[in-house]
């Protein structure tokens, strides 16, 4: 990696990607429903936790490994699956390819921009996600495609979104990138020109396309919007939906978005092999809380029936490990490595990543581990008041 290229902090590499990135592109990465009180929730909430560390008698080498659904992870994060990654034209699959050579897993998105053939070819260790859109038939289209390329687990997200309003106004995202489009927004090329000039070397432009959700019958993938058109459309899914999806698939299964007791009471019925306490990044009911402030009450009730994992406000390793403390496995991560893939492409996933990790291993050497199974709330400063037991 170029030395100019490089960066310290998570921080860092957004600001990067706020300065390459054209600003619509930019405000769908970072935007979150109505007045954004969940997505700040998410981040500021663990500026909230403090640690309780040791000062001597520490250990000399940590264990960071772990696994969720089956898969092995050489330390407790996994990509989180998000739509349409317009930030550079290697898209998921750069990200992919940065993931494997971390060894961790990569969560593709039904919505994403690259095909989950291709995303599995760069990192057989893939997780395909799917939302409650379209018929059964088309579910299952979909589901025996992704398993087909090889998909090692399923990721049924249900916590996106109820809301369509935004504070200060949705991005202005065109319908599909065709001539019309381009001139309309030539402006905000001409004033990000690293950004332009990466798809004009790849001989492409940014695609608003969903592949992975192209029809049975060989025609044309929808665009983004069209798409989540169809996900409105579609009549909103119940448990036995949950627990029926969940029959159809012969792997890991992961329901993705639980932020209450009853819900993830409710997974454990269903069959589900992992949840995730989510509340999508903030753009689902504002108002509600951060994720890790559910996650305690979730993991004490149904931590040793279930995998449990945590989405939502990562940006540092110290993140990583108040999260595993409060009885998560693992946490998966979206923005983050989205600034990571906007500021340097793969490079940059994986300077991500790199970071995430070497926090991770400062802060369980200072509360004196050396495995971060040995983590627990002892290890944390927690204020009174801070849990959300939601649904108990």
């Amino acid at each position: 990696m170029a030395k100019n290229a490089w960066f310290e902090t998570v921080a860092e590499a957004q600001r990067r990607a706020q300065k390459r990135l054209p600003k619509p592109v930019y405000m769908a990465l970072v935007a979150g429903s109505e007045k954004g009180v969940s997505t700040s929730d998410n981040t500021e909430s663990f500026a909230e936790l403090g640690f309780a560390p040791h000062v001597a008698g520490l250990s000399d080498k940590r264990e960071l490994s772990t696994t969720v659904m089956g898969q092995p992870l050489s330390f407790p994060v996994m990509i989180s699956p998000t739509g349409v990654q317009a930030v550079h034209p290697d898209g998921e699959v750069a990200v992919a390819r940065a993931a494997a050579a971390r060894g961790i897993a990569m969560g593709l998105s039904s919505f994403a921009s690259k095909s989950v053939e291709d995303v599995v070819a760069a990192n057989p260790q893939t997780f395909f996600q799917m939302y409650w859109v379209g018929t059964r038939d088309e579910l299952l289209h979909r589901m025996e495609r992704a398993k087909k390329a090889g998909a090692t687990g399923l990721i049924m997200t249900l916590d996106w979104s109820f809301s369509m309003g935004r504070d200060w106004g949705s991005p202005a995202i065109p319908e599909k990138m065709d001539f019309a489009a381009m001139r309309a927004n030539a402006l905000q090329g001409i004033l990000h020109p690293k950004w332009l000039s990466q798809f004009v070397k790849s001989g492409s432009i940014p695609d608003l396309t969903t592949p992975n959700l192209a029809p049975a019958d060989g025609g044309p993938a929808p665009t983004f919007f069209g798409a989540y058109g169809s996900w409105m459309g579609t009549p909103l899914p119940t448990w036995e939906d949950v627990a029926w999806l969940r029959e159809q698939w012969d792997g890991p299964f992961m329901l993705k978005g639980v932020m209450r007791v009853d819900d993830a009471k409710r997974a454990v019925d269903a069959g589900c092999t992992a949840i995730s306490v989510s509340n999508h990044g903030g753009n689902n009911l504002d108002g509600t809380p951060a994720p890790i402030r559910a996650l305690p009450a979730i993991a004490e009730a149904v931590g040793e029936q279930i995998e449990v994992v945590l989405d939502g406000g990562i940006r540092r390793g110290s993140d990583v490990v108040k999260s595993l403390a409060l009885g998560a496995r693992a946490v998966m991560i979206g923005r983050s490595y989205l600034w990571g893939l906007a500021a340097n492409g793969q490079a940059g996933v994986e300077n991500v990543l790199d970071i995430l990790r070497g926090g991770v291993d400062s802060a369980v050497l200072g509360l004196g581990h050396s495995n971060i199974a040995d983590l627990s709330p002892a290890d944390l400063v927690i204020p009174e008041g801070f849990r959300r037991d939601l649904g108990v």
